[in-house]
């Protein structure tokens, strides 16, 4: 007897457990009457509507809306001078006078290095009387030949005429030689260090020294194949360099290749940043950066974004009811990505809570209802 009285009060103990944890069954309820009995006097559309409320879920809304986005590539390249040469000795020699300061800005025709140049002096002042020795000859046949006289014949006016030809081809290249002698620079810039100094002998072809001309660079960079469409001529990058950290350097891309790297799937692009004030070297590391505003496209929160067989979607509500639409990712920027969908703009979606919802469920927007001190 008194195990059938343990059992029985374990029971009521654990009914009254479940009931103070889950509630009271309906039909129980209904069984002991009470507030059942309230409930079953409405009317049926209003337990129907008491269903719905008590299985709507709570979300936050927002409206569909349309944004820019601003692409922006970052990556690093280094410069070189936009024009620049390496000057060499086209002849060997002595250096007898030399102006090759490191640095020291020259212009197109200066004197860089002279050298010992006797030999070509002598040499052209040969070539130049033997053409004047020439030249009399010719002079003195067709006077002779405009008198009437017939001692020069024809043969010999003309060889004469050839020697002459001959005696001031021998001059242009004693004066070429000469001029050989001394190295001027080939274009307008900047200096580089040079090992040549003056009593020292340098042979034809030897470098002498490097000219840059700094007022324009040209940064080489990489841009990956997925931002090849940014890449048109004329394009404004951005520049900067850790020398000179806040500033902002200007150019715009002068040429990019015509193919990808088959290794790093990049092509190669150039830029030329104007360089007036010389700050700017060649060989220094730059970091670039390009932008670009692509069209409006739809925005939405990351939160806002499910997944399921299909791929991404967002959540729309229409009469308090979500109905699910797929979507195609653009671009992720922080907590907002930009879509494309066929859900229009304007349309609330759902931006939190998502992730627990059903095609039809039934939603209510957080804070709904609530007074202006709630």
């Amino acid at each position: 007897m008194k195990r059938l009285l343990y059992a029985a009060l374990s029971l009521i103990i654990v009914a009254g457990a479940y009931g103070v944890a889950f509630g009271v069954p309906e039909q129980v309820a209904q069984f002991w009457g009470g507030s059942a009995n309230v409930t079953a006097d409405a009317p049926q559309g209003a337990q129907s509507g008491q269903r719905r409320q008590g299985r709507a879920t709570t979300v936050v809304l927002t409206p569909l809306e349309a944004r820019e986005h601003t692409l922006i590539l970052r990556t690093v390249g280094s410069a070189v001078s936009l024009r620049r040469t390496e000057v060499t000795a086209t002849d060997g020699g002595e250096v007898v006078e030399t102006a090759l300061l490191a640095n020291a800005m020259v212009e197109k025709g200066d004197v860089l290095l002279q050298l010992d140049d006797r030999t070509e002096r002598l040499a052209l002042e040969i070539a130049e009387a033997n053409r004047d020795q020439a030249q009399a000859t010719v002079t003195r046949y067709e006077g002779l030949r405009s008198n009437g006289n017939s001692v020069v014949t024809d043969v010999q006016l003309s060889e004469a005429r050839v020697a002459l030809r001959l005696a001031e081809a021998n001059v242009g290249l004693a004066q070429v030689a000469l001029d050989d002698r001394t190295i001027v620079a080939p274009i307008s810039g900047r200096l580089g260090l040079s090992d040549v100094s003056l009593g020292d002998r340098v042979s034809s072809g030897k470098a002498i020294v490097t000219i840059d001309d700094t007022t324009s660079l040209l940064a080489t960079f990489e841009v990956p194949e997925r931002s090849i469409g940014l890449l048109t001529e004329g394009k404004p990058v951005l520049v900067s360099t850790p020398t000179y950290a806040g500033r902002i350097f200007e150019g715009e891309i002068t040429a990019f290749d015509s193919r990808l790297d088959s290794v790093t799937r990049s092509a190669t692009v150039q830029a030329e940043v104007a360089n007036p004030e010389g700050l700017l070297l060649a060989g220094m590391t730059f970091a670039i950066r390009m932008t670009e505003e692509t069209d409006p496209f739809p925005v939405v929160p990351a939160t806002a974004i499910t997944w399921d067989r299909s791929g991404a979607g967002i959540w729309v509500v229409e009469e308090g009811s979500t109905r699910r639409v797929p979507v195609t990712i653009r671009f992720r920027e922080g907590d907002q990505v930009w879509v494309e969908t066929e859900a229009p703009l304007g349309a609330q979606i759902v931006a939190e809570g998502a992730s627990k919802l059903r095609e039809g469920a039934q939603v209510t927007a957080a804070g709904a209802g609530k007074g202006p001190g709630a």
